[in-house]
């Protein structure tokens, strides 16, 4: 195999991670760094940035050390991020604020005055993202209204990923997707929405200039270089944001190729030829190139799901499921008929509702602690394809499934998800196809692989898995009893949340 070497860096929402791959997408080497996500008032989600670069920096040379390889044998570097987060900067890339992350909620008032104003229908034609708590565009009227400091004082408002490029290369620049993921960019036109800029009271100025996935950063300033131990002229391509990426990485590229991503949160994502307008805002439609989009819809509840019912049922280490895991196995599907509605953190797709709440559905003394697991596992999918369902005004439609994200490490929930969805589902050998998306793009950037598309014959894949008839009858059963209650038990979770904010003032 080629002694030289690309390397994926995918900046997550809990950890960022580095995966050194050789040339034709088989892994060398991988490292992760996590950082915590502080919450200083409920609701509150929020990150240090300094954190997130020094993990950024140490995923990277960890990985070189694993790999044994010395810094001239990276060819280049490409980048991946969550979406949705926001930092306040000055003119010299110093943070003045916190890195909001997306499931910081402080500004549900103004996402819902926001939601029923005229100017809604005109913003999701122009930048693609629905108007929730999630997007940048409504954190910045919420500092605007709320004379945040930081907001005043700023320079520049970046997402994660432009602090760390920023301050390592002095250039403001982003990727079409996650400048997408803000909602202040103009997806048609691959320009900054003016109206958007005047709601969030900024100019575009305060923003980086809008890029393609195959833009280079040149000339890492050395100390960085050194930290890591890589070269200074070694080129950074500005990729996308995770989810994109990820599709890329996959190789969901064509129509019916419906990608999957379970991390801390989740998505479900198609590529697009044209940007497309979802009639009844449900879906996202977001730029990755100047001739593809990304349509699709992300849930709040993902991975973190998993983890609370570990936090939950039971003590030692939150980061291993495995017991969890051949706990829920031994139980049919269907849970016996307990339901789960997964919305511990709000929801995004496709109710858009930042009030929703988890609940138990159909619990009886007969349901133990494997029931509970299984029922939560079985919720996030059920929830996954309501969004899928919610798509087809968009003519989303399936006919195979591609899964990354840490989820895919399971194969008892790839199987539940084969099996809920009816349809094969295929798995690369890395589950970080982020990253080796980001890693694509560099590798087109510098003239090593020949377009974007062409990924797909490099993509080491590991299995496939095939809904299993029975299972997949009592799924098509059980679904519709799930995809009713929300719309039942909508109204309680508003109740029980102006309960709970009165019941905290006292």
């Amino acid at each position: 195999m080629s002694s030289k070497h690309v390397i994926g860096l995918d900046i997550g929402t809990t950890s960022a991670k580095a995966v050194i791959f050789y040339l034709d997408g088989t892994v060398l080497s991988e490292d992760e760094q996590f950082y915590p996500i502080e919450s200083p008032y409920p609701s509150w989600s929020e990150q240090n940035p300094l954190q997130i670069e020094s993990a950024a920096i140490n995923a990277m040379k960890y990985a070189i050390q694993k790999a044994n390889i010395s810094g001239n044998q990276v060819l280049s570097v490409g980048l991946s991020s969550a979406m949705h987060s926001l930092i306040c900067v000055d003119e010299k890339w110093n943070p003045l604020s916190p890195c909001f992350t997306w499931a910081d909620n402080r500004s549900v008032m103004e996402a819902s005055k926001l939601k029923v104003s005229d100017l809604t229908k005109s913003l999701y034609y122009q930048t693609g993202t629905p108007i929730h708590p999630m997007s940048p565009l409504v954190k910045l009227i919420w500092m605007r209204e709320n004379g945040y400091e930081a907001y005043k004082n700023a320079t520049r408002f970046v997402s994660m990923k432009e602090f760390l490029t920023g301050r390592w290369f002095n250039v403001a620049a982003v990727d079409y997707s996650t400048a997408s993921a803000s909602g202040l960019f103009h997806i048609r036109d691959h320009l900054w929405s003016s109206e958007a800029l005047d709601l969030a009271g900024i100019h575009s100025s305060q923003l980086s200039q809008p890029v393609e996935p195959t833009f280079l950063y040149q000339n890492l300033h050395p100390s960085v270089a050194n930290e890591i131990g890589i070269l200074h002229t070694v080129p950074f391509a500005a990729g996308g944001s995770d989810g994109p990426l990820a599709n890329l990485g996959t190789g969901a590229i064509s129509p019916g190729e419906t990608a999957i991503t379970i991390g801390t949160s989740g998505a479900i994502r198609q590529m697009s030829r044209n940007p497309v307008e979802a009639k009844n805002q449900q879906a996202f439609c977001y730029a990755f190139s100047n001739d593809l989009w990304i349509v699709g819809g992300p849930t709040n509840n993902g991975g973190n799901v998993l983890q609370w019912v570990h936090e939950v049922l039971e003590e030692g280490d939150s980061k291993k499921y495995d017991s969890l895991l051949a706990a829920a196995e031994k139980i049919p599907p269907g849970s016996d008929g307990l339901l789960f509605l997964p919305f511990l953190h709000g929801e995004r797709a496709p109710h858009w509702d930042a009030n929703a709440r988890g609940t138990y559905i159909g619990i009886s003394a007969n349901h133990q602690k494997g029931h509970l697991i299984r029922s939560s596992l079985e919720g996030v999918l059920f929830n996954l394809k309501t969004i899928h369902n919610a798509l087809t005004d968009v003519a989303i439609t399936t006919s195979s499934i591609y899964a990354s994200g840490g989820f895919a490490r399971s194969d008892f929930w790839v199987q539940m998800l084969a099996d809920i969805f009816g349809v094969n589902v295929y798995l690369p050998k890395s589950h970080q196809s982020s990253a080796w998306g980001a890693a694509w793009c560099s590798l087109v950037a510098i003239n090593e692989a020949k377009d974007l598309e062409s990924i797909k014959n490099y993509i080491p894949m590991k299995s496939m898995m095939q809904p299993i008839k029975r299972n997949n009858e009592i799924y098509e059963e059980l679904y519709p009893i799930y995809e009713n209650l929300f719309k039942i038990l909508q109204p309680t979770f508003h109740q029980l949340q102006n309960f709970t904010k009165k019941a905290s003032k006292k």
